[in-house]
């Protein structure tokens, strides 16, 4: 369990990250930073719902830009909780609320496909 907190933290950390080169305008960084926690969401899937449940944890972490990153990843498999981060990120303005209102859009249209199986 150790090993999965240590996947769930990096991709809370480049969750966050992503977000902060996003508001400076860096590309690079932000492209990085999306790579590593990409990265950290398949080493907790190779757990299989084991490693899913793990990142779900963040769906209370205190960044939004945070907990809405964990239910993008999570529709399938939380689909009930991960809908709630979710819509409960878009009521706002600005990035994060646009994010969750796309993934939102992405689920309806049926092409959502970052843990399709």
């Amino acid at each position: 369990m150790e090993k999965l907190q240590k996947f769930v933290d990096e991709f809370a950390l480049h969750s966050a990250a992503q977000t902060e080169a996003i508001m400076r305008g860096d590309a690079k960084a932000s492209n990085k930073h999306a790579n590593q926690s990409f990265a950290a969401f398949k080493r907790l899937k190779a757990h299989g719902n084991v490693g899913r449940d793990a990142l779900a944890t963040l769906f209370t972490h205190p960044r939004m830009d945070v907990r809405t990153a964990a239910a993008v990843f999570l529709l399938r498999y939380r689909h009930a909780e991960a809908r709630a981060v979710l819509e409960e990120a878009a009521k706002g303005k600005g990035l994060i609320p646009f994010e969750a209102q796309e993934a939102l859009k992405r689920w309806e249209e049926g092409v959502w496909a970052l843990d399709p199986e």
